[in-house]
């Protein structure tokens, strides 16, 4: 695990550069001009660094792992190609997932991300509107500055899997959004599991789809490595789900508070397993722990107990393990024997182990 925090911690720079290079901390006329085209009257400096970098840099600036970006990369090497070639575009998951999480947390009418207030709280939610928006879109300038580097059959396939994508994560959390304001009680796993491939599965696999088709891998590569994108997605949130959690109720973690997801009524794998397994009462009480969206640690508690009691943490982390090492080995077969490939390994069985 110390290898892959090494790993992460190592190409962060590079992303960073990279996100700073296509957007960035003070916009000036020079880029507006590289990025937009020159103004028909004139730009207003003011405004955009007020209501876009300013708020944007201040959200990245907050850290996370950038993992999906560090995953497209990762399989980039493991197929053979050329990590310096594509590296433009690794801004395309990074700020589509950074963006999808400041309109999240207004949403979710959130309070704190990252150790600090959520954007809409600092900037108004007119403007966090507008900034996750923005970084939907700001990573097509990728596929616009780098026509020249690869053919248009290249580019509109890979264009296309972003727009795949793009749809599949608002399908997903129109599907959240629906069931933790509880107007559905009894969720099948299946139902979860295709939730959490669309709502946070789909940008890991935006990465893994990238990288194959800027890589020149096949149509089947493409789909099976897509799929551990996918599956390291969900594999991500379940253990997300579970930190906050506490695993058993006693930790805090960073980006995650203890609690926050009962508080949001967040109908996660572990709550899916304890409604199976439960009594009818504790069945009844976990749904109104849930619906009353409360913050007293005492009820919060409460709605930890009655999961743990049904050992629904132990559940999730073994689901997790299942769907990630099942994938690996439909896609094994499909990637050269090589270090990247090991490293890749390590990093997938990362996401299932990770405490942070």
């Amino acid at each position: 695990m110390a290898d892959i925090m090494r790993f992460l911690e190592e190409k962060k720079g590079l992303i960073d550069g990279e996100i700073m290079r296509y957007f960035p901390k003070r916009l000036d006329i020079k880029y507006l001009e590289w990025a937009m085209g020159k103004a028909a009257y004139e730009y207003d400096l003011e405004a955009l660094n007020g209501a876009l970098a300013t708020p944007i840099w201040d959200f990245l600036g907050r850290g996370g792992k950038r993992w999906r970006p560090a995953l497209f990369l990762l399989i980039t090497e493991a197929l053979g190609g050329d990590p310096d070639k594509v590296k433009d575009f690794v801004i395309i998951p990074e700020l589509a997932h950074e963006g999808s999480i400041m309109i999240d947390d207004i949403e979710d009418k959130g309070e704190m991300r990252r150790g600090r207030p959520c954007t809409h709280r600092l900037f108004g939610q007119d403007v966090a509107i507008n900034a996750g928006s923005i970084m939907y879109f700001l990573p097509l300038l990728a596929f616009v500055k780098n026509r020249k580097r690869f053919d248009e059959k290249t580019l509109i396939r890979a264009y296309e899997a972003y727009a795949e994508e793009m749809i599949r994560i608002h399908i997903g959390q129109a599907t959240d959004i629906y069931w933790h304001k509880g107007k559905a009680s009894g969720i099948r796993e299946a139902q979860y599991f295709q939730m959490c491939a669309y709502k946070t599965g789909c940008l890991a696999r935006m990465a893994a789809r990238l990288a194959v088709v800027l890589s020149g891998g096949s149509r089947e590569q493409e789909e099976k490595i897509g799929r551990i994108g996918e599956n390291l997605g969900i594999a991500f949130q379940i253990r997300d789900d579970l930190l906050s959690l506490g695993d058993e109720g006693e930790k805090f973690t960073k980006g995650k508070g203890f609690g926050d997801d009962i508080t949001e009524g967040k109908r996660s794998l572990a709550v899916i397993h304890t409604l199976k397994a439960a009594s009818q009462q504790d069945r009844k009480r976990l749904l109104e722990l849930l619906d009353m969206h409360t913050t007293e640690n005492s009820l919060i508690r409460e709605a930890i107990g009655i999961i743990t009691k049904y050992n629904a943490i132990e559940y999730a982390k073994g689901k997790a393990r299942e769907l990630v090492e099942r994938t690996w080995k439909d896609a094994d077969p499909l990637l050269p024997a090589s270090e990247a490939k090991e490293k890749l390994h390590s990093f997938i069985r990362f996401a299932i182990e990770r405490d942070i």
